[in-house]
């Protein structure tokens, strides 16, 4: 496992993505921003329990939806505090590069949208309702 990890942030390092799966021979990527890759994942019905993950940027709402993909091991580029908690309380092991205390929108001026609309999500079923409709509302 620990070799698709390393796989993964390769992928993402070397290859401009930004979110990677991998496990064994299969690999899913996406160079699109944000939750949108992770959500497409989650509805395409394939399984990916036990797969690791490489990924830019982790925020509370994209972690939620790691735990429901079924992600046993991720790295992260940036991960907020909140997302930390999420993966390693739902027993994900966790490499980052940076570790903040939110994830930033894209104006640089306040809390991402989607990580802010979880924050008080009561787990990750709760927290995907609550992206698909802040994406419906933000026309993503």
């Amino acid at each position: 496992m620990k070799n698709d990890l390393i796989k993964a942030k390769e992928l993402l390092v070397n290859y401009g993505y930004t979110c990677v799966l991998c496990c064994g021979d299969k690999t899913k990527t996406s160079s699109l921003r944000g939750v949108k890759p992770l959500v497409d994942f989650y509805n395409c019905g394939d399984d990916f329990d036990g797969w690791s993950a490489a990924d830019k940027v982790v925020g509370k709402a994209t972690a939620y939806l790691y735990v429901l993909l079924g992600i046993k091991q991720i790295y992260a580029g940036i991960i907020s505090k909140e997302a930390y908690s999420v993966l390693t309380g739902a027993g994900i092991c966790v490499e980052y590069g940076e570790r903040v205390e939110y994830i930033i929108n894209r104006r640089g001026d306040g809390m991402c949208p989607f990580e802010n609309a979880v924050m008080n999500a009561a787990g990750p079923r709760e927290a995907y309702g609550i992206i698909v409709d802040k994406m419906k509302e933000m026309n993503l």
